[in-house]
């Protein structure tokens, strides 16, 4: 190895130790803020008889749900656990989960810097919530955030300014960004802002509640990082009379057997909304990294060779 390729070497290997330890304290973090607001933390569920099936929203772009059959019955490996999360708010109340996604997306999204094919997920869902109040709440954790990377030595290491998070964040239609930016907004109008912005109203997964006042309309919402990062939390008021998430099933064209577990509990679901971010593009955003994978000791990027 030459004097430079050495070089380059400790250099890498100095930004991804930086990188790691911000990780580790953004996951401190996210952990004392939900404890502190009073939910209760929940294990993960990997393996389940119904998942999120990611449809019908436009911008997913998973292959397919993996599949296997287990001592006589069909599980599906977890696309997120929002399902879950529906009944876990029902019956424990205010509820978090660090969550381990698996979504196989394309290879062509590996180039895109955002997307992961493995990614762990801070999920939560609070009963009686609406949609303001969910978005107060993620305001008050990057506040949190803000004070955690503030100071954070991984910056020097980095060679990088931590951005400030000043909320509250503007609040905008799909609408209106599809009218200011066109039909695929998202990047130009992550570009355009300088701080997060909240993009409500996306017509997507049948769990996500319909405003009954306007009809088309959605009571969902998502959090954009700026300056081209993009997507950084999905979330929703979610649907919760049983006969309306039937009839949406089969409006959007979806087996229903896939979700006949879900259905036989979600008889008596309670209203509620939460939302779930991604830790590696929270950390990925704060540190500047030029792709999503660079925040993982083993990177798990679409279309490449995964090292172990």
């Amino acid at each position: 190895m030459s004097g430079a390729d050495a070089t380059n070497a400790r250099e890498t290997a100095t930004a991804r130790g930086a990188r790691l330890r911000l990780v580790s304290d953004l996951l401190a973090e996210t952990t004392r803020f939900f404890h502190e607001e009073g939910f209760v933390q929940l294990l993960p569920v990997m393996l389940g008889r119904s998942t999120d099936p990611l449809g019908p929203d436009p911008g997913s772009s998973i292959l397919r749900t993996t599949e296997l059959d287990y001592l006589g019955q069909r599980f599906y490996l977890m696309n997120s656990m929002i399902l879950h999360k529906q009944i876990a708010a029902r019956d424990v109340g205010r509820i978090w989960i660090l969550s381990p996604n698996v979504r196989l997306e394309r290879a062509e999204r590996g180039s895109s810097g955002r997307h992961l094919f493995e990614f762990t997920q801070a999920d939560f869902e609070i009963p009686g919530a609406k949609a303001a109040e969910v978005r107060a709440l993620v305001e008050r954790f990057y506040l949190g955030v803000d004070r955690t990377v503030r100071t954070h030595p991984a910056f020097a290491a980095l060679g990088v300014e931590p951005p400030r998070f000043r909320p509250p964040w503007p609040v905008v239609t799909t609408h209106e960004l599809a009218d200011r930016f066109g039909t695929a907004w998202e990047e130009p109008a992550s570009k355009a802002y300088e701080q997060p912005f909240w993009a409500i109203c996306h017509r997507r997964e049948f769990y996500d509640r319909e405003d009954p006042s306007e009809p088309g309309h959605f009571l969902n919402y998502d959090l954009i990082y700026p300056e081209g990062y993009g997507e950084a939390l999905s979330g929703a008021e979610r649907e919760w009379d049983a006969e309306r998430i039937r009839a949406r099933i089969q409006r959007d064209g979806i087996a229903p057997e896939a979700f006949r577990a879900y259905l036989e509990s979600a008889h008596d679901l309670v209203p509620s909304a939460g939302a779930g971010f991604g830790i590696e593009r929270l950390a990925r955003f704060v540190s500047r990294a030029s792709h999503v994978g660079d925040v993982q000791l083993f990177r798990r990027v679409p279309g490449e060779p995964i090292p172990l």
